[in-house]
């Protein structure tokens, strides 16, 4: 429903097939000219084969893997295989490339039992003299967040695993104390603090248990505000401020496990459906020694309002801590100081609409001022505010939105920052004066044209960047700045891009199209032998949410699912119909507010119509309709209001009514079901299911812990209500991915791909 379930739906497949990482390629031969034959290493010409798709053998991208810039911003490390099969900490310097071993692999080894640590990831204490090491790692809903933790110290080889006695693999987000000497993590929903000299254990709660989390969050913090480290070290290393969530009166859901015991097994979790009760979350501070906690008295029923974002300012004892309203269009800045339990509210800003949390606020001129991101004028911009909240300035201004923030430059007073006024689909950087003077000005090069990424180096000196679009494998190089001056190039993907070329596939076309007066960015794959005189069907490719956009000139690992489907003889389109997340202002963003579903599904009925008219071969009798999760419930919108237009659809892990999902997600685009019982009414696909009238699949796991399989069960129920005939496959025990347990994500294209060719014939007429 978001820009996470997108990618763990929409783009899951891409991401686990076509972002594949290097495989070898397999010598095997195709046996018959089915589309479902076995896959070959000779697969040319677009005749691709489903299971090479799906296992990601045709194209390999390399990317440039985790790094981590160092203190000085003249070197980033990152981990690299070696020889003997461990991972060595390397450091690059960007000027020159000068590889440097840090920490040698031998370096992470038990040394009281004598074996090899496996390196998950490692973090830099502030200092760079430590090192923490995360292995043993355990998937805590989407993300393995929960393992062990190991303290290396490389000047004297010391290393040793933290959390002695307590549970294996129970560890969360340590980090190290500013000052190196201590770390602090969660285990059990507790918060626990380790002297590194020692070894000795503090634990700073005691009251964490299965409703009671501290220094974590509940599901639907995690999943919405993507809130998952729940606690801070302060600047002096004396203090923890965290977050703790009381989830009992939340309402919990089952998800029901029959198929791994014959007797069914059960997983309950608190999930605040929409309209329902929030769990009770509050912030504080204790001190690093243990003892008390100190809760900050912030107003208002904790259960109707929330607290996402908290930090202390830097160089300073005090936190800076947003609040926003159940309904999301209030965000409150607080500052509370540590000594005190009192908070002073210097900031709010609204909208008629909903805010996004602020997530990069950066301190200037020594703490005199922060940067907020805000659509007040019309327009995404990053203004600066004085501390105490008086005085509000511009950093960017003009007709165009600021997408995010890059880095500073605070030697020569520049921020770096994503934007693309002229086209919708791309993204460059930009740079604008921290003082607001001047107007912004395009740094990425010219000759670029696609989407930009920047991992820049703390002084705003260095940047790994990653440039890429639809048809060209991202091509990563290290650039300094201020000129984005390319100093050499890291991966330049090569073979990715001869792989590629090998296939011989139409690549995607970026067009207009027309919903009533409403200019849309839309794209269309052709097959390989496409012939401009005949008429081919279309599989349109939804998302339509207010949280992602389909529509990106962005390297999707060459887009293999939609060309083996268009090379099956469809035309394959995606079109981004209003709401859709992308830098258009805030009026295209958000005039979807409380009809989220509704013009959704007119701008895809619409668009698709329109680009029918605009070209010829495409065969309007022919029309079918997929999306996953948001795009799930678009597709069902589509079906059942505009049966005229869409003949044929595949559904997966989709809401069919909007009262079951979240609060967060859904109340923020929303209200509240009891404030806008209409709305919700009006957008929820389950309502219109008396107007299904062509051929329809319903996909969904029955695991799924984000869109519960619920939905599935209530349409269906709905559908049969009306006599309505349909498809469905549900697979068992798998989550809103669908990809877990072997053999699911071939299974799962076998059935999409045999469900278009019986029900929405192929090829040119």
């Amino acid at each position: 429903m978001k820009r996470k379930i997108l990618l763990a739906g929409i783009l899951a497949f891409a991401a686990s097939t076509a972002f594949s990482q290097i495989m070898p390629w397999e010598n095997r031969t195709a046996n018959d000219d089915s589309p479902f034959a076995q896959g070959s290493s000779q697969t040319y010409n677009g005749k691709l084969l489903l299971d090479d798709v799906v296992a990601g053998r045709l194209i390999s991208t390399r990317g440039a893997g985790a790094l981590e810039w160092l203190k000085d911003g003249e070197r980033y490390s990152r981990l690299e295989p070696n020889a003997d099969g461990g991972k060595d900490v390397v450091a690059y310097r960007a000027k020159d490339n000068r590889r440097e071993v840090l920490i040698p692999a031998e370096m992470f080894t038990d040394k009281s039992t004598g074996k090899r640590i496996p390196v998950r990831s490692i973090s830099w204490s502030a200092d760079n003299d430590k090192v923490l090491v995360y292995t043993n790692t355990r998937k805590v809903w989407r993300y393995d967040t929960r393992g062990d933790y190991w303290v290396l110290i490389p000047a004297d080889g010391t290393f040793r695993q933290l959390g002695k006695g307590l549970p294996e693999a129970s560890l969360m987000f340590a980090k190290f104390s500013p000052d190196g000497t201590r770390v602090a993590y969660v285990s059990g929903n507790n918060i626990y603090v380790e002297n590194i000299a020692d070894g000795k254990i503090t634990r700073l709660t005691d009251d964490g248990n299965d409703k009671i989390v501290n220094g974590t969050f509940d599901w639907v913090y995690e999943e919405e505000f993507g809130c998952r480290d729940g606690f801070r070290w302060s600047p002096d290393s004396r203090y923890i401020a965290y977050w703790q969530s009381d989830t009992d009166g939340t309402g919990f859901f089952d998800i029901i496990n029959n198929v791994d015991s014959i007797y069914p097994t059960y997983n309950r979790f608190p999930y605040p459906k929409a309209g329902s009760m929030n769990s009770d979350v509050k912030v504080g501070y204790v001190s690093a020694d243990g003892g008390k906690t100190s809760w900050i008295n912030l107003p208002g029923d904790p259960r109707e309002n929330y607290v996402p974002r908290m930090e202390f300012i830097p160089g300073s004892n005090d936190l800076f801590i947003q609040q926003m309203n159940r309904q999301q269009n209030t965000n409150r800045v607080w500052i509370a100081s540590v000594g005190s339990t009192s908070a002073e509210n210097i900031f709010t800003d609204t909208d008629a609409a909903w805010l996004d949390t602020n997530d990069d606020v950066e301190w200037l001129d020594g703490g005199k001022w922060f940067t907020w991101l805000s659509e007040r004028d019309g327009w995404r911009h990053l203004y600066k505010i004085s501390r105490d909240g008086k005085q509000i300035l511009p950093i960017t201004h003009g007709d165009f939105d600021y997408v995010e923030r890059v880095g500073t430059d605070m030697k020569n007073g520049l921020t770096y920052f994503i934007a693309s006024p002229d086209n919708f689909t791309q993204r460059y950087l930009y740079s604008a004066r921290l003082d607001g003077k001047g107007d912004a000005v395009r740094v990425s090069p010219a000759d670029q044209s696609g989407q930009h990424r920047y991992h820049m180096s703390p002084t705003g000196k260095w940047a790994v960047h990653t440039f890429s679009n639809a048809a060209k494998p991202p091509v990563i190089d290290m650039v300094s700045f201020p000129r984005h001056r390319s100093v050499r190039v890291i991966e330049d993907n090569a073979e990715a891009r001869s792989q590629y070329a090998a296939l011989g596939l139409n690549p995607k076309e970026f067009v207009k199209t027309k919903s009533g007066d409403l200019t849309l960015d839309a794209w269309m794959i052709k097959p390989i032998d496409f012939d401009p005189t005949k008429k081919y069907p279309v599989i349109v490719e939804v998302y339509g949410e207010p949280a992602s956009s389909t529509v990106q000139d962005v390297w999707g690992g060459g887009d293999l699912w939609n060309q083996y489907m268009a090379n099956l003889g469809y035309i394959i389109v995606s079109i981004d119909n209003r709401g859709a997340n992308v830098p258009r202002g805030r009026e295209w963003r958000k005039c979807i507010y409380g009809e989220v579903g509704t013009f959704a599904s007119e701008d895809q009925a619409r668009g698709i119509t329109d680009l029918a008219r605009q070209y010829p071969f495409i065969d309007s009798s022919r029309i079918g309709i997929t999306g996953w999760s948001g795009g799930g419930s678009q597709t069902l919108n589509c079906m059942f209001r505009y049966p005229d237009v869409f003949s044929t659809g595949i559904a997966i892990a989709f809401v069919a009514d909007q009262r079951t999902y979240d609060t967060i997600y859904q109340e923020r685009y929303m209200d509240t079901p009891q404030n806008n019982p209409d709305g919700y009414r009006k957008g929820s696909p389950i309502t219109y299911a008396d107007g299904l009238q062509g051929n329809l699949l319903l996909i969904h796991g029955t695991g799924d812990d984000n869109v519960h399989y619920q939905n599935c069960e209530m349409l269906v129920n709905e559908l049969v209500r009306h006599g309505k005939v349909f498809s469905q496959v549900s697979y068992p025990m798998r989550t809103h991915a669908i990809n877990e347990r072997p053999g699911t994500t071939l299974h799962l294209r076998k059935t999409m791909a045999k469900y278009w060719l019986d029900n929405l014939p192929s090829g040119a007429k």
